[in-house]
């Protein structure tokens, strides 16, 4: 029998708010996060504006001599997972250290590191570089920084899967603790990634919305018009236990880790198949992990980056996986809202959706407004909606072809 795993904390770093508390209330309020740039000058470039997280201070939260060593997505994973551990009440010493992991996914890692101390060689010669660059860049560095800061020594690693880096993290946790490696995972990704080259990059391929005369209703997930997604950056974590152990130290569980998929399109290397048959593998197989039907099934938290090729695919896919029930089940895009923080998002999107389950509110998906033949579902709409909720499937799909699937339940 393999063992239940449930979450008993969440944390996060989001551009439309520093906590979970504040990113909730933002998103039942219909609140984008997106804004023009201001991390550097865009003016050249054809997207001039991002969902950047706003406030966050990370010398304030970690004192100057760590907060330099730490390149901002560690920052954000390290912020994301003190609140995390603070509301699981889960402590970490000597009677359990050993047995409570880290998987921190990023689809990019240290980049703004990398690119800051690209311009010190470039400017001032070789010898004048930071030897801190490596630690900071690398995909890694935010699991092992956690790690040294909260003395947990279980099974620690970094993923990248690209846009699917934070669900593929947070269902790998679940399986350690499965199999019984740990007890306890700090999982989940951060990504930092609002840079010249990277939105340059992005531009290129045409993957960005181009309304920067609106940039809060740039992100149109499911609509008709959109014409791209909204580059964002942030955090979630999320404390996963056994049920044994969260049971036997008091904890106030949140919800079960109920199920989990994951498969590849083999198709392309950024377009997703367009009927969508890698991203129905995995919704498939997650459902088959949970043990549930597609009528168990009460709202999906989607993908839904707001591009054309991703929302068509994702809605064939929904359509493949539940049939006719798939115009039962309301399905959000709260990317509508917080950008697409790529590595990042589908970890965001577990916090979301455990609130989800926690409060009985399906968050909207906003600018919606003019409906696509191909996305035909029931996209709650601009406004949030009540609804009791008992399982929850979230969605995630990157580059590579790479696809994830979670499906949380209210624990009973």
């Amino acid at each position: 029998m393999r063992k239940r795993v449930v979450i008993t904390g969440l944390g996060c770093i989001s551009p439309v708010g520093n906590n979970v508390k504040d990113t909730w209330e933002a998103l039942l309020a219909g609140k984008s996060g997106a804004a023009p740039i201001t991390a550097f000058d865009a003016g050249a470039h054809k997207t001039k504006f991002a969902a950047e997280v706003k406030g966050f201070d990370g010398v304030a939260l970690f004192g100057t001599r760590e907060a330099r060593k730490m390149d901002r997505f560690t920052q954000f994973a390290t912020a994301a997972t003190l609140e995390a551990l603070e509301q699981s009440g889960l402590k970490i010493d000597e009677s359990n250290r050993d047995r409570v992991g880290i998987l921190i996914g990023s689809g990019i890692g240290g980049i703004i590191t990398l690119i800051e101390q690209y311009d010190v060689m470039r400017e001032r010669g070789p010898e004048r570089v930071s030897p801190f660059l490596i630690p900071m860049m690398i995909s890694d560095g935010a699991a092992g920084n956690i790690a040294i800061r909260t003395g947990a020594r279980g099974p620690n690693m970094a993923l990248a899967t690209a846009c699917a880096s934070g669900t593929n993290a947070i269902g790998e946790a679940a399986e350690m603790i499965r199999r019984g490696a740990a007890d306890a995972m700090i999982a989940g990704a951060s990504e930092a990634a609002i840079t010249a080259i990277s939105m340059a990059g992005m531009n290129v391929m045409t993957a960005l919305s181009t309304r920067n005369d609106d940039p809060q209703r740039a992100s149109r997930p499911f609509d008709k018009d959109r014409d791209g997604f909204v580059m964002g950056e942030g955090a979630g974590i999320v404390i996963l236990e056994s049920l044994e152990y969260a049971q036997a130290r008091g904890a106030n569980i949140l919800c079960e880790f109920a199920g989990y998929g994951t498969s590849d399109d083999a198709y392309h290397i950024s377009a997703p198949a367009e009927n969508g048959a890698g991203a129905a593998i995995s919704m498939r197989l997650a459902l088959e992990d949970a043990g549930l039907g597609v009528e168990d099934i009460d709202y999906i938290n989607a993908h839904g980056t707001s591009t054309q090729l991703n929302d068509k695919s994702e809605t064939a896919a929904i359509k493949t996986v539940f049939g006719e029930q798939a115009y039962q089940i309301p399905v959000s895009s709260t990317k509508s809202m917080t950008g697409h923080l790529l590595g990042a998002s589908g970890a965001l999107e577990a916090v979301i959706s455990t609130m989800t389950i926690l409060n009985g509110i399906l968050p909207p998906t906003i600018n919606y407004q003019t409906p696509d033949p191909a996305c035909d579902l029931d996209y709650v709409p601009n406004q949030p909606r009540r609804l009791d909720v008992d399982h929850v499937m979230s969605n995630s799909f990157g580059f590579g072809g790479h696809n994830a699937t979670l499906i949380l339940s209210r624990c009973k």
